[in-house]
């Protein structure tokens, strides 16, 4: 019957064609070692789905001797199974013989192979045996049947190892019947010997193993179905690898039908769980499990309570911790190492040290000895409070007693040194750990790069660089980032750009925070166009170019002068959906006003007040400060009244820009009300303020007031500044006091500063008109000597003063000097000049130059026409005189009714 079946669907018996027709899941080799799945099998090669099925019926119906197969075909074969002969020839190692032979020349050769294995089930070495060189022959495979069959005689007899590996192996390369799994499979064939059931919890326990854990949980489902349930300890095993993988959700399925089956966990099994729930931060449910435990009768022991512990003190929750310490302790249940140290982990990491110093000493009180956790938690926890005395002596303790420091302790250590700035120390910790044999990891190196980067170390950064890469840790973009800021910071855009183009080679994607970094230096180096370039390639890349990019270019391009293109930039960005922030309107204000664009400064106020951004004090600072320069001194006050409508406290920058402003238009009155607002305020006069008001007292004449506030800023410890001596020197020279100036001068080279021109100039100014003409001329020898070139205003000054004592020669060689120089002169000079050249009697080259003054666009001034009116009616030409009267008259500076001459006379005494 077996062969008029295997005949009519076309089954070839010769053996070359036997493998190439019969299905892969009973005689023809696998083409893969994939494992297998629970899930039933569909893999066949070249035969039709009938030809698989009626194989395999048949063998199984032959092999468990249903009366399906005819008489002929059994007598036939009965000489294959006698289990003596068979015993025999497999104990002999007689793998020639022509019986066996027959048995593998067959084209039922898997089916047969089964039956040999039944009938040596009494002898399972020698089923083993068999088994192992039945596997060898070429071109056969056992079926997933004989596998199960070996399981179950190898299980029967304890040879328990064996049969684990055999599991192990008919899981990885096993085929599974048509329409069945390998659980199917071992069920089925359960009955060859009277096992039990602990073969299927072994099943069970080879795919934990084998990490198929969703396979493992089918089999659960399965031997629940047959009432065949595995043991807790398996479960455990099950339960542990999916919270392990971050499968809490399932671990708890399975623990559910655990109880619902009637399982009955284990201290270890709601360990497992109490672990889990503590992981997913569900304190509430940890505890749950803690009283479902006790419940059930099951004591809690130290893991219980360890984990618990941890749970809760991660959280914040240490009244509770200190509870369930208390309670552990009540119960019998002695703290261990892992205990206090997780106790004083949980209250370092919350600053609360002097609780985890007192664990520390209950745990000396127990006989405990700290290890190396301990110390480098207290450590670790030392330099997060910046106390790195007291770190670096529990480091030296750690290893006086003998305990080696492990890469977390040196990590806290070589962090907190970087972020104190002890770059040497951190260098010198890092060079100890490659002597000790330990791995220096990347989170350190990185610390320690920031810090040489941040320090602008870029020679050690290198250097460490270079470390890293020989001591085999791979930097990450973290790494790359913080040494391209470096490079940057230090003005080395090329070595940033060859560090980028390494990090790329080594496929490391550059991030959001990587090309910010570069475009930030790009435009620091003022390459704003390679940074636009740079955006470009961002977008390309698929990353997000966000409003804080966007920001950093138009700042950029207002400070290159380039107001159009920062427009645009600003427009790009709202048609990018990315709303501008108030940052953005504050560099965009900001650069508008210094370019004195202001109407569309205040436009983007006015916008910014539309989009509902509130505009801060920088914004209010910046358009006062923009009105105050450009004159428009009412603006400026009614945008400080609105500020301060708006609920916005002014700063000192605010006041400091107005003050500036009035003191601009002479507004003395109103600086002082000012300074007296800004101090009811309670805020604190700075460098500027003070330079400020001490220009007030100056303007107003009050020296006294002057020089008691630059006693005060020294009180303060607010060190003057070159501008500050400028404002002090100045004032009291044009007060008379010069020779207070001139001690304030000399004062000078002690402070470390330089006087420049302007300083030289004024002491000049002071000096000529004090009638000290010959120490303004050494004055002014001096700052030549010194490198400084006199500008218009020291030349005028000494003109003047040659002029004032009758030094015409000496005032006129200046003349000619300051000429030569190519000065620019000013209305002062050229009224100045025009004096010298009358007093001289060279009214033609007077009247040139004050022309020239005119063709200069100098507009002049009543006091120089008068000066040469003067000179015109002192050498009697009263044409000239009178034609400069009429220009007078029309220009508004002198009335019809004026007389001339006597203003002219008037001036020249």
């Amino acid at each position: 019957m077996l062969y008029y079946l295997r005949n009519i669907f076309g089954v070839v018996a010769r053996r070359n064609s036997l493998y190439n027709r019969i299905g892969a899941s009973i005689v023809a080799p696998s083409h893969n070692n994939m494992p297998l799945s629970l899930l039933p099998s569909a893999h066949f090669i070249d035969c039709p789905f009938q030809c698989n099925l009626m194989i395999w019926v048949t063998g199984f119906l032959y092999i468990f001797r249903y009366p399906f197969s005819s008489k002929v075909n059994s007598d036939s074969f009965n000489h294959f199974f006698d289990r003596n002969s068979m015993k025999r020839l497999v104990l002999e190692e007689k793998w020639n013989d022509a019986r066996i032979e027959s048995v593998f020349n067959s084209v039922l050769a898997p089916i047969l192979v089964s039956r040999v294995l039944v009938a040596l089930k009494e002898e399972p070495k020698l089923v083993l045996k068999f088994f192992r060189w039945a596997k060898m022959r070429p071109r056969f495979r056992h079926s997933t049947e004989s596998y199960c069959i070996v399981v179950h005689i190898l299980f029967s007899s304890r040879m328990y190892n064996d049969a684990h590996q055999m599991l192990k192996e008919m899981i990885l390369s096993s085929t599974v019947w048509p329409g069945l799994d390998l659980f199917d499979a071992l069920w089925l064939t359960r009955n060859v010997c009277v096992t039990g059931y602990g073969v299927f919890d072994a099943f069970f326990s080879v795919l934990i193993e084998l990490e198929m854990l969703d396979e493992a949980s089918q089999c659960f489902e399965r031997m629940k179905k047959h009432r065949v349930l595995p043991k807790v300890r398996s479960c455990n095993s099950l339960l542990g690898r999916f919270c392990e993988s971050g499968r809490g959700e399932t671990s708890r399925k399975i623990f559910g039908d655990m109880l619902r089956v009637g399982m009955s966990p284990s201290v270890f099994t709601y360990n497992i769980m109490i672990c889990d729930r503590c992981k997913e931060r569900d304190v509430v449910g940890a505890m749950t499990l803690f009283n479902q435990m006790s419940r059930s009768g099951l004591v809690p022991d130290i893991v219980t309570y360890n984990t618990l512990i941890d749970g809760l003190g991660k959280l914040g929750l240490l009244d509770e911790t200190i509870n369930l310490y208390a309670e552990m302790t009540e119960v019998g249940c002695s703290p261990d190492i892992i205990t206090y140290n997780t106790l004083i982990n949980c209250f370092c990491k919350y600053e609360k040290l002097p609780q985890a110093f007192e664990f520390l000493r209950q745990m000396k009180s127990d006989g405990l000895k700290p290890n190396v956790v301990t110390y480098s938690t207290l450590i670790d926890s030392f330099c997060k409070e910046g106390m790195m005395r007291e770190a670096m002596k529990f480091f030296v303790d750690l290893r006086r007693l003998g305990l080696s420091p492990n890469e977390y302790t040196y990590t806290s250590l070589i962090d907190a040194n970087c972020k104190s700035g002890n770059l040497d120390e951190a260098s010198k910790m890092v060079k100890e750990m490659l002597e000790v044999g330990l791995d220096v990891n990347v989170v350190t190196c990185t610390a320690l790069m920031d810090g040489l980067c941040e320090k602008g170390r870029i020679e050690k950064a290198e250097e460490l660089f270079s470390t890293m890469q020989k001591a085999g840790t791979i930097p990450n973009q973290i790494t790359y980032t913080s040494f391209i800021h470096g490079c940057i910071k230090a003005g080395r855009m090329e070595r940033a750009n060859e560090i980028l183009d390494a990090m790329k080679k080594k496929e490391i994607r550059p991030d959001e925070t990587l090309y910010g970094t570069l475009i930030w230096g790009l435009c620091n180096d003022g390459k704003v166009e390679e940074a636009k370039l740079l955006m470009t390639e961002m977008k390309q890349m698929g990353l997000e170019v966000n409003g804080i990019l966007f920001t950093t270019l138009i700042d950029s391009y207002l400070k290159a002068g380039n107001a159009v293109e920062a427009l645009e930039l600003f427009q790009q960005m709202q048609e990018f959906d990315i709303t501008p922030t108030v940052v953005t309107f504050n560099v965009l204000v900001d650069g508008l006003c210094k370019l004195g664009l202001i109407q569309d400064a205040v436009d983007h106020f006015h916008k910014m007040e539309a989009m509902g951004l509130p505009p801060n004090v920088s914004i209010y600072t910046s358009l006062i400060d923009a009105h105050c320069k450009s004159d428009c001194i009412e603006m400026a006050k009614k945008l400080f009244d609105e500020m301060q409508g708006k609920g916005i406290v002014p700063d000192g920058p605010v006041f400091t820009a107005l003050i500036d402003g009035n003191l601009k238009h002479g507004n003395i009155e109103e600086v002082f009300n000012l300074f007296s607002k800004m101090t009811s305020s309670g805020l604190q006069l700075d460098l500027y303020a003070y330079t400020s008001l001490l220009q007030a007292h100056f303007q107003a004449g009050d020296v006294k007031g002057a020089l008691n506030l630059l006693r005060e800023m020294h009180n303060m410890g607010i060190a003057p500044t070159l501008v500050t001596y400028i404002v002090l020197i100045d004032g009291l020279c044009k007060l008379g006091l010069v020779q207070d100036a001139l001690e304030h001068f000399h004062r000078m080279d002690s402070t470390g500063l330089t006087p420049n021109v302007v300083i030289y100039t004024a002491l000049i100014d002071g000096l000529c008109k004090s009638s000290w003409l010959e120490m303004a001329r050494e004055l002014f020898d001096e700052m030549q000597v010194k490198g400084l070139t006199p500008d218009v205003t020291a030349f005028t000054a000494l003109i003047s003063g040659n002029l004032k004592l009758g030094s015409i020669e000496e005032a006129y060689k200046l003349k000619n000097k300051m000429i030569d120089l190519g000065l620019e002169l000013d209305l002062q000079a050229y009224t100045c000049l025009i004096q010298l050249l009358g007093n001289y009697g060279q009214l033609e080259e007077a009247r040139m130059l004050f022309d020239e003054m005119i063709r200069k666009g100098i507009r002049p001034d009543k006091v120089i026409y008068s000066v040469l009116v003067s000179k015109y009616c002192d050498h009697g030409k009263t044409d000239e005189a009178v034609n400069l009267q009429n220009e007078m008259i029309k220009s508004g500076l002198l009335t019809g009714d004026d007389n001339l001459a006597a203003s002219g006379s008037q001036l020249q005494h």
